[in-house]
């Protein structure tokens, strides 16, 4: 059943708008949590604690400022792809990268989240508690960022074209 057929009445080239536009503002809240972690990062080694970290402490420390600048980079990579193909009619293609540098965000996101909750366990409670708190950041947040995505996704024979309503994300 086509998105038409379904209720929603838009061309092609509408319906890449608005992917587009989703895709923008998905990798906004990206950007702006990925910001939040760098700038906390980034403040560190100002703290007086800093200079008590073990050599592996200060590597995984420096891991995850690389990590913060990577998925920043990833990131901002849409909008210099979009800089770069501006007016040149190719919104599908942007679409179809734009997807694939968002899903990139969030599985870097997901690495750098569960490190920097691993990296403060691990400086607070020891190493075993940073392994155990960054195992559970992961495994969680992979589980909760798969599992109701697919939980919520439809069959043909899931649609009932009767109750189904025009507001399809």
């Amino acid at each position: 059943m086509s998105e038409t057929e379904r209720g929603r009445h838009e061309t092609p080239t509408e319906r890449w708008d608005r992917n587009w536009a989703d895709i923008q503002q998905q990798l906004r809240i990206v950007q702006t949590g990925t910001q939040i972690l760098a700038g906390f990062l980034l403040t560190l080694p100002f703290q007086q604690r800093f200079t008590d970290l073990s050599d592996r402490q200060e590597t995984v420390y420096l891991v995850l400022v690389v990590l913060a600048v990577v998925v920043t980079v990833v990131a901002l990579s849409a909008v210099a792809t979009h800089r770069l193909v501006f007016r040149q009619r190719q919104k599908h293609d942007l679409v179809r990268a734009g997807n694939g540098i968002l899903l990139a965000s969030l599985i870097a996101s997901a690495l750098l989240f569960a490190g920097t909750v691993s990296f403060v366990f691990d400086v607070v409670l020891g190493g075993t508690g940073g392994v155990i708190s960054g195992v559970a950041v992961f495994v969680g947040t992979a589980a909760l960022w798969t599992a109701v995505p697919f939980g919520l996704r439809r069959t043909e024979r899931d649609v009932d074209p009767e109750r189904e309503s025009s507001s399809d994300g």
